[in-house]
């Protein structure tokens, strides 16, 4: 299944061209699911079809899903304290009802993350479609599932569940209690379920869609956008310029003046905004696959106004991110890990190497990768930027690294 992610800056119509993508879709054949995550129904207000916690059929090819995250916080609570029973009962913990049970910070984002990978594994349909919150909030949720299974990895490592039996003996030397195998477990089922996330947003038929007003305040949101979804290896599949001005008469009458012309007094804003368009498109050319998508004078509705949008399909493949390393040890005694990240400022850039990871900041962003294996037997020997790529080199450690021709 394709998986196309859609975000940009909150007031961009990012969910009305979400809607008009998957809307385009599906009038070609494509059985399409429209997965939505706002609380609210926005998706609905632009499909013209009210959309919940069902699935809902919104064409013979297209159907919308809000998934509630409240309720699928209560269900997973519920079945965390029964699977937890005996130890809440030793401590006399007293259970919650579901009915007392709101959603935490950040369990709404798991849940939406959980329903995505149940909708990219379901094979109803051929595309997915998804409508992310905005910027920065979409990036923070796409690094999530990464950052969490390296916090459980770090803190309850599958390796030590070998020691099963050796836990009541090292509790009684440390002299306090040792993990219980329900956390293990609890842990290693989490693991599995963050993987199977992880793996849908990293699928080389993953890509984003970013949506964003072309003007000085769309321009940095998709700057930093960029630089952050490269940081994470998620590819720019198109920019959507949305609410372009449309081509009107004024254009000829610009160029060729009239002295009988007298535009009036609220001719000369339009003016300033039509030019700040147009040269924030010149500028988006060159690194984007920019589709302008006109502002039709009033806020879409319905399938006949989506269709007027006029949004490009989508791309039946789209190009993955390489992190490729590259052998200069013949020429300059070096490997080189490059890093594509378009966007980023070399006063801005960061790196620390901590046993087989590289901790790698970027601006406002922060990754930590692991160092592929032929890096991990040498030290970093330097590093540089560009043309937007970020050249990491790598020395062969030659107690590591055997010896080339035995």
């Amino acid at each position: 299944m394709r998986t196309i992610l859609i975000t940009g800056p909150g007031g961009s119509g990012r969910t009305t061209v979400a809607a008009a993508t998957a809307l385009r879709a599906a009038a070609d054949g494509t059985r399409t699911l429209l997965l939505g995550a706002d609380r609210t129904d926005t998706l609905g207000a632009a499909l013209g079809t009210a959309t919940g916690p069902a699935p809902t059929e919104v064409t013979g090819h297209l159907t919308a899903w809000r998934p509630d995250a409240a309720e699928r916080f209560r269900q997973d609570l519920t079945a965390f304290q029964t699977r937890a029973a005996n130890v809440l009962d030793l401590l006399g913990a007293a259970r919650l009802d579901a009915e007392e049970v709101t959603p935490l910070p950040g369990a709404e984002e798991l849940s939406f993350l959980r329903a995505l990978r149940d909708a990219a594994l379901s094979e109803r349909y051929d595309l997915l479609v998804v409508d992310l919150p905005p910027l920065p909030q979409a990036l923070a949720l796409l690094g999530l599932p990464e950052e969490l299974r390296r916090y459980l990895r770090r803190l309850l490592p599958p390796e030590r569940q070998a020691a099963r039996a050796l836990r009541p003996v090292l509790g009684r030397l440390a002299g306090v209690p040792m993990p219980a195998d329900w956390l293990y477990e609890t842990a290693a089922r989490w693991d599995v379920e963050l993987a199977a996330v992880d793996a849908v947003l990293t699928d080389r038929d993953t890509a984003v869609r970013l949506v964003a007003e072309p003007g000085p305040a769309g321009a940095d949101a998709v700057r930093t956008a960029t630089l952050g979804l490269a940081l994470r290896g998620l590819p720019t599949e198109a920019l959507i310029a949305n609410r372009t001005l449309p081509e009107t008469a004024w254009d000829s009458r610009l160029a060729h003046p009239s002295p009988d012309d007298h535009p009036s007094p609220g001719f000369a804003p339009l003016l300033s905004l039509l030019a700040q368009q147009r040269k924030t498109l010149a500028d988006w050319q060159e690194p984007y696959d920019v589709h302008p998508v006109p502002h039709l004078g009033r806020d879409p509705h319905g399938p006949d106004d989506l269709t007027a949008l006029a949004v490009p399909a989508v791309n039946p493949a789209t190009a993955p991110v390489e992190w490729p390393v590259t052998d200069r040890i013949a020429e300059d005694g070096v490997l080189v890990w490059h890093l594509p990240l378009p966007g980023a400022i070399r006063d801005e850039l960061d790196l620390i190497r901590r046993g087989d990871e590289l901790l790698l900041t970027a601006g406002p962003f922060r990754r930590i990768v692991p160092l592929p294996s032929a890096l991990r037997r040498c030290t970093v020997a330097g590093a540089g930027l560009q043309d937007g790529e970020l050249r990491i080199r790598f020395a062969p450690d030659p107690d590591l690294w055997p010896a080339r021709g035995r």
